[in-house]
């Protein structure tokens, strides 16, 4: 195998570098671009709360036709996202506009695709991807100019330990195994909860207040992930 460059670790890891580009670098690094160009962050969270439908479109492409119960909680779901960012302006130019479009779908394509490649085994899925692009992202930061002109502060220092141990080592590595043990409408449905969870701390942290339609937000969010639970196995 390591003299014909062709065994099946090499394909796995491939696979895993092309998932990592389309989930990380095109999805979360399209979401970065957008947003340093002026998108707003409510505009910036409507858009992801696309993304499982755009998962419900590969799947559907792919032969995984999602049920009723599935459709309904996917546009409950996004209607939900929806309520919960009315108001919010798109700003930046159409290259913003392009990244914050193709940044969910090109998720959710990776997403898709990847139950159907040779991924490498266990948490190696998730190593591979993060790891490679890591990478990619870090040539593509030097490419753009940028440099890390000043000190890193210690609070945003400790922000990063917290989003590598939290945010990639536990969440992706979930949502890598998710994907080989979930439909992709059930995988990708935190991105209806996640701003629910960003109101709530809002709400215990910063003392916000919550109204009659984020209550109504909120409340359809919960009703379309447990629609998506229930859906055809």
């Amino acid at each position: 195998r390591l003299k014909g460059q062709t065994g099946p670790g090499l394909r796995q890891w491939g696979a895993g570098v092309v998932t990592g580009f389309l989930l990380l670098v095109m999805g979360n690094g399209g979401i970065a671009v957008a947003q340093n160009l002026g998108v707003p962050s409510g505009v910036a969270a409507l858009v992801v709360g696309s993304m499982p439908l755009w998962a419900a479109i590969f799947g559907a492409a792919f032969g995984q036709r999602p049920g009723r119960a599935e459709l309904a909680g996917l546009v409950l779901g996004f209607a939900g996202v929806a309520l919960l960012n009315l108001g919010g302006d798109m700003s930046g130019g159409g290259v913003a506009a392009l990244a914050v479009v193709v940044a969910p779908a090109a998720w959710a394509f990776g997403s898709v695709w990847s139950r159907r490649l040779p991924m490498p085994a266990g948490l190696m899925t998730p190593a591979t991807q993060m790891l490679s692009a890591g990478v990619m992202m870090m040539a593509l930061s030097f490419a753009l100019g940028e440099r890390m002109a000043d000190v890193v502060p210690p609070r945003a220092m400790a922000s990063f330990v917290y989003l590598v141990v939290f945010g990639s080592l536990v969440a992706f590595s979930a949502y890598a195994y998710l994907l080989k043990h979930a439909r992709p409408a059930l995988a990708t449905s935190y991105a209806y909860v996640n701003p629910a969870v960003a109101v709530l701390l809002g709400v215990v942290f910063a003392g916000e207040t919550l109204g009659p339609m984020t209550w109504g937000a909120m409340s359809a969010i919960l009703v379309a992930v447990m629609l998506l639970a229930r859906g055809k196995r």
